[in-house]
């Protein structure tokens, strides 16, 4: 299921949660002799919520048994929250936002997504303020790199004398593998101060992919890998009103060998062009880790908010005043 609690303004309380989606939907069912409508239920996944300028305030997510299986849902609130429509299926083959935030280009919403089921791809669907038409953009071709999984790491044993020796059959093994195109999700964007559009996403490659456009999202450059450390962990990022842009991620990059690093430390970077970033400060730095699926947005105070799971167990709640950062 997926719940929903509000902070009102001037409140240090959150509400009580509020159930929003429970996975259930309609199903038709048809046979040889007759078409039955039943009521079919399975999981929630990824909510993502977007207050559409002077509009309403969507909650897009999935439902599925699993990923392949996933389809696109979005509800909506008149009242900033307080109450919700009834679920509604997008249209077949669009997801909507896959975990980040949509934004407006233009008049358009422009909603950040991927595929799992056939490779890691990213992608972006389109749609008016209203949902009723929808465009797909992609998904966007990549540069060639190897997942870290399958990059070779010195694997150290010992032999019968308790030497340590490397393990050169592992290695020979990883030399029969071939790159592939970066295997990427879960974008968020990001407007540049010259007018391009960028993103960052989750890899399974050890660093964020990125890519930009300098059309309004028409078209895209090739997925490359950024600097920026990517422990196979989703991230966000958003455009300050002065400009800059921010990102919270776990700062770990996967070692080579592995399929993905501890979710720990959760930090805050920040860069004044998009391409070059400092890190700001970490929100967590527990070795127990597992501070993962952020969300980050800047509200109309001027202040940062942040949202994340707290060791798969909480959901926290940070608000950053940036006039009392460096």
């Amino acid at each position: 299921c997926i719940w929903v609690c509000r902070k009102p303004k001037g409140s240090d309380k959150w509400t009580e949660p509020q159930l929003v989606a429970d996975g259930k939907y309609s199903a038709v069912t048809k046979s040889a002799f007759h078409e039955t409508d039943s009521v079919t239920r399975k999981a929630c996944w990824n909510p993502v919520i977007f207050q559409v300028p002077k509009g309403d305030l969507l909650l897009f997510y999935k439902i599925g048994l699993n990923v392949k299986d996933w389809t696109g849902f979005v509800t909506r609130s008149k009242d900033g929250g307080k109450t919700w429509q009834t679920p509604q299926a997008l249209p077949e083959g669009f997801l909507g936002p896959i975990k980040n935030k949509p934004v407006m280009v233009g008049d358009k919403i422009y909603c950040p997504s991927s595929t799992e089921n056939k490779g890691w791809r990213l992608h972006f669907e389109v749609t008016d303020k209203k949902l009723t038409k929808w465009q797909k953009i992609g998904p966007l071709e990549a540069e060639l790199s190897l997942p870290t999984a399958v990059r070779k790491s010195p694997v150290t044993t010992k032999d019968a004398l308790g030497n340590n020796k490397n393990d050169q059959e592992a290695g020979e093994a990883i030399k029969t593998v071939k790159p592939q195109p970066i295997l990427a999700i879960q974008p968020s964007i990001m407007f540049l101060k010259d007018g391009r559009l960028k993103v960052l996403a989750r890899t399974r490659n050890a660093n964020l992919a990125t890519a930009e456009s300098r059309d309004k999202g028409k078209t895209w450059s090739k997925v490359t890998l950024s600097d920026l450390p990517n422990n196979n962990s989703g991230t966000d990022a958003v455009t300050l009103k002065d400009g800059r842009q921010m990102l919270i991620y776990n700062d770990f990059s996967t070692i080579d060998g592995t399929p993905k690093g501890p979710r720990t430390p959760l930090s805050l970077a920040i860069s004044d062009d998009g391409e070059h970033w400092r890190k700001l400060m970490d929100l967590e730095t527990s070795p127990v880790s597992q501070y993962s699926y952020p969300s980050i947005i800047q509200g109309s105070d001027g202040k940062v908010y942040c949202i994340y799971t707290w060791r798969r167990r909480r959901i926290k709640f940070v608000e950053i005043d940036l006039n009392k950062l460096k």
